[in-house]
């Protein structure tokens, strides 16, 4: 976590009534007041449709920090300044007049708190109304930065479009108000220690970097694993499957920090370019099929509990074709990585929560032992895991005590846990400092976004004309569809058992 602490600001909040807002952003903001990060001066205003007075919406979000926070115990007094900087409004995001409202509110807190100015928007909202909320805070609240100094950025959640065309329409309905280095398209994930990590792993150390290529390398692959089932999203997740939900944002930006080349400077800019290079590169390989595994889970049994079936999930149809697992194998057109093949999977009601990215070197090109030795020799692997124990472990071989040639596989292991002794910062700490620091290395840019959805979008129109892959039932607890382990050990490698 940065020492550095942002300008005075005032941060509003769309969609302050909602889960995102009480289980992630307040929390974040208290911790960040908790540890010294953000200036006496900061504020924050929530503005939702229902109806509330400030001390109730305080109430309310003091609830949220005893659930969530990192901090705990909750500390009365950085409570009590913290509770003193948080505003309600109620309104619509449809309706002009209560912006005006909200403006006013703004110019208040401004003069109270002493802001400066300075604005951080953020939509945690449903994405259908992003388009309303822009347009008004776009005309009515002066995004452009101002002579005096004073700025405005706008925090926008996903999901970001629903294919390519309409992320484009987002775009460029973003662009009519704000600059490019205004917009922050958020990723969780991105704010995550591990995933922020791989950059010092990779370019911070001297041994990994030589062999991060098509020389050593014999594939990837990228797990999002999930147990639960998806909970009241059912409409949500009819529209969207597992491909928009988890796989067009997290795992392919898990797939271009895993590959991207060393940026010249470690800029925003500098490293959103690598980045973008990795995802123009990618491509589906279609050699077998479409490329893709798609299943859907039925009933089961997660840690013993019974659980139902997808179709059985409240607003899901019963005779339902979205997908909740999808496998997928990638390659990247470029020197590094040609012919390496990156594996990406994920799923809903699989045996455990479990993100990892795991890179299998090649097998050594000539075994010095004995027969029976040497069927016992596994590749090299180096595991780097997210969520949920973050660390990273290397996966070799070493001689088993006494006579004989007997090797058998080892593991040396970090852990962020019992290496630092301090939990790990919820990855929304990490990306609202940022955001209000004006650093934007850990936020989508829209070329991201845009090479993100011309990846998938071409699988999901195959889908939908009645082509690619078919959905076959796995049930709820195991690790997806068998045909997902025929997929790969059509290539003779297996998925990696977690």
């Amino acid at each position: 976590m940065l020492n550095k602490k942002p300008s005075p600001c005032i941060m509003v909040i769309f969609g302050a009534s909602g889960d995102l807002t009480f289980r992630k952003l307040i929390p974040a903001l208290y911790d960040l007041v908790a540890d010294d990060l953000l200036p006496p001066e900061f504020a924050m205003i929530g503005f939702a449709r229902k109806p509330k007075t400030n001390d109730q919406f305080r109430q309310e979000m003091r609830q949220a920090v005893e659930e969530f926070a990192r901090c705990k115990p909750i500390n009365p007094t950085i409570w009590e300044r913290f509770a003193r900087a948080l505003h309600y409004q109620q309104g619509d995001y449809h309706t002009p007049a209560d912006y005006q409202v909200l403006l006013r509110r703004l110019e208040a807190i401004d003069q109270a708190h002493g802001s400066g100015g300075n604005r951080l928007y953020y939509l945690a909202t449903p994405p259908e109304v992003y388009w309303p909320i822009i347009e008004h805070v776009g005309t009515m609240m002066c995004p452009t930065d101002t002579n005096n100094g004073a700025w405005s950025r706008i925090i926008v959640e996903k999901p970001f479009g629903s294919d390519l065309d309409s992320a484009r329409q987002l775009n460029e309905h973003l662009h009519r108000w704000f600059r490019e280095d205004q917009i922050y398209r958020i990723d969780h994930y991105l704010g995550k220690e591990t995933v922020q990590n791989i950059f010092v792993f990779r370019f911070a150390n001297g041994i990994f970097e030589p062999i991060w290529d098509r020389r050593y390398v014999d594939h990837v692959q990228i797990t999002v694993a999930e147990s639960i089932g998806i909970g009241n999203r059912g409409s949500y997740y009819e529209h969207a499957g597992v491909i928009r939900d988890i796989v067009q944002n997290h795992m392919l930006q898990l797939v271009a920090l895993t590959a991207m080349e060393p940026p010249a400077e470690f800029s925003p800019d500098a490293v959103r370019n690598e980045k973008v290079k990795v995802l123009k590169a990618l491509r589906v390989d279609t050699s077998r099929g479409d490329g893709t595994v798609r299943g859907q889970y039925g009933p089961g049994r997660i840690n013993n509990e019974l659980v139902k079936g997808y179709t059985q999930e409240e607003g899901v149809a019963p005779d339902s074709t979205t997908e909740t697992y999808l496998a997928m194998k990638l390659l990247i057109e470029n020197w590094r990585w040609a012919g390496v093949p990156f594996y990406v999977r994920s799923g809903k009601r699989l045996p455990r929560r479990v993100t990892e990215i795991a890179i299998q070197f090649k097998m050594p090109p000539l075994l010095l032992f004995s027969k029976r030795t040497a069927e016992t020799i596994q590749p090299n692997l180096l595991v780097l895991n997210i969520q949920p124990d973050e660390g990273i472990s290397l996966h070799f071989s070493a001689k088993t005590p006494g006579a004989g040639d007997a090797v058998q596989p080892v593991i040396m292991n970090f852990s962020y846990g019992t290496s630092f002794r301090t939990p790990a910062p919820d990855a929304y700490e990490r990306l609202l400092l940022d955001a209000m620091l004006g650093d934007s290395t850990l936020f989508t840019r829209s070329d991201e976004v845009e090479a993100s959805w011309a990846l998938v979008t071409p699988v999901i129109e195959r889908w939908q004309e009645g082509g690619g892959s078919f959905i076959e039932l796995y049930r709820a607890g195991t690790w997806g569809p068998k045909s997902a382990d025929d997929f790969i050990a059509a290539d003779g490698r297996k998925w990696r058992t977690l």
